[in-house]
């Protein structure tokens, strides 16, 4: 599994672009997360860096990733195919990558997975299918997983507290019962 030296940490951490992802990487040198869950790839320059990071901190990372992948819309973000993100992450840990809208995915294997570390949710996801993702999410946290957002595309990532969590999660349920 391909890791980082300190010099790799430092910069991952301080001197990275774009410096909206920092946060990212500095959550995972700190913290060592071993099970990392994220909701949408992009082009998967973040993905690779925050698994060799994580790596380094904790050795064997278990990494799930759920993407559309070639299902993209022409007016999604940029992105890559299943197969060019299997090629580039499989080295990197033990990699479990999902295809299909979040909601879609999590509702089907949300029992399977078990519970994290670190959880991304990307701006890249559609934000319909993203509210129903709440629910499914909220099932896969520990009290000690943390949850970081990003808000808008290219901007800095955020963690997201428990109790927002909770909110978003209880308005799906809602909303499915209303």
């Amino acid at each position: 599994m391909a890791t980082i030296g300190w010099a790799g940490a430092f910069w991952l951490a301080r001197m990275s672009r774009p410096a909206g992802e920092r946060v990212v990487h500095r959550h995972v040198l700190r913290h060592a997360p071993a099970r990392i869950l994220e909701l949408g790839l992009g082009t998967l320059v973040r993905t690779e860096r925050m698994l060799r990071a994580a790596g380094r901190a904790a050795g064997e990372v278990a990494y799930v990733g759920l993407d559309r992948f070639e299902g993209r819309a022409v007016t999604d973000p940029p992105g890559v195919s299943l197969k060019q993100a299997h090629q580039r992450l499989a080295s990197l840990g033990r990699v479990r990558l999902v295809p299909g809208n979040v909601d879609a995915s999590l509702a089907r294997l949300c029992n399977q997975l078990g519970q994290f570390d670190l959880v991304l949710v990307s701006a890249d996801n559609d934000e319909r299918h993203l509210e129903r993702a709440w629910f499914f999410v909220q099932r896969l946290l520990t009290q000690e997983t943390a949850v970081l957002v990003e808000p808008s595309a290219g901007a800095g990532w955020k963690p997201l507290p428990r109790g927002r969590i909770d909110e978003l999660a209880a308005r799906t349920v809602v909303r499915r019962a209303g």
